[in-house]
């Protein structure tokens, strides 16, 4: 006879020394001399992988998008693999005995990783044309810290917004997503299903948290870990809705001391910038 609660606890606790490992990993690829493949700068210029971009067709978008997407997974992995163990608890639970349970597992974790290796990969698109547009502008040029304190902002108010409540709540029902599912009649299928939902309810809750990453820089482990903390609290914790409000409050905050930052020099007579 199974002992389900055992083997559960067993699999949350495999699931989070993965994500460990993640960590792990993230901190030596950082520190190492290949850090900078983690950043979401201009990598067709970087030592080899700027040699082999020109040499390949669509090699100064293609390969950084990819290493970028590899990157991104493995973050995710680390950031956000935990927030989604409720559900692949459950899931874990209602499969288990099966000889394919493991397999089913797997299939709604790359599910719920490809939406957001799907994000990572439209943040970047969106992360080069905005590069191509601060190039073209001089005042951009100048005064690149706006688009951080944007960024920061959108990310503030988007914590009131009703999407992000919407999409807080069905990943703050785990039991709920599951049973929406999982029905056992085509079982790969609707595995992947699961995760790939659940990961694009994840995203709709936390897109714009993730985005400061482009304000912190995308190879900032510490940033990570503090983003990483805030999202498994709102998601996971019984109090963790009451989060929402007190973070988009700091975000704003936030965004705020930036831009004074940057523009009181000028009011009080000192030269303004740009």
């Amino acid at each position: 006879m199974i002992d389900r609660r055992a083997h559960s606890r067993a699999f949350v606790a495999s699931g989070l020394a993965l994500a460990a490992a993640a960590w792990a990993l993230l901190a030596l690829w950082s520190a190492s001399p290949y850090g900078r493949y983690l950043e979401h700068g201009d990598w067709t210029q970087l030592g080899l992988v700027g040699a082999i971009c020109a040499r390949i067709p669509f090699g100064p978008s293609l390969l950084p998008g990819a290493a970028y997407v590899a990157g991104w997974v493995l973050m995710l992995s680390a950031m956000m693999l935990p927030t989604a163990l409720p559900v692949l608890s459950i899931l874990q639970r209602m499969t288990a005995g099966r000889a394919d349970a493991g397999r089913l597992l797997a299939l709604a974790a790359a599910g719920y990783l490809a939406a957001w290796a799907g994000f990572g990969l439209v943040a970047h698109l969106a992360d080069l044309g905005l590069a191509g547009a601060v190039r073209q502008s001089a005042w951009l040029t100048v005064n690149a810290w706006a688009l951080g304190a944007a960024v920061l902002a959108l990310a503030g108010l988007f914590q009131f917004s009703d999407l992000k409540r919407r999409c807080l709540d069905r990943c703050r029902s785990p039991l709920a997503e599951v049973t929406a599912h999982w029905h056992g009649r085509h079982p790969a299928r609707e595995a992947w299903g699961l995760g790939l939902a659940h990961g694009i309810f994840c995203v709709g809750c936390c897109w714009a948290l993730m985005l400061i990453m482009f304000v912190v820089g995308t190879g900032n482990v510490g940033w990570m870990l503090l983003l990483a903390l805030a999202m498994a609290t709102e998601k996971n914790l019984p109090w963790g809705r009451r989060l929402s409000a007190p973070l988009g409050l700091a975000l704003i905050a936030a965004a705020a001391a930036l831009t004074a930052a940057r523009l009181v020099p000028g009011l009080t007579g000192g030269p303004m910038p740009g």
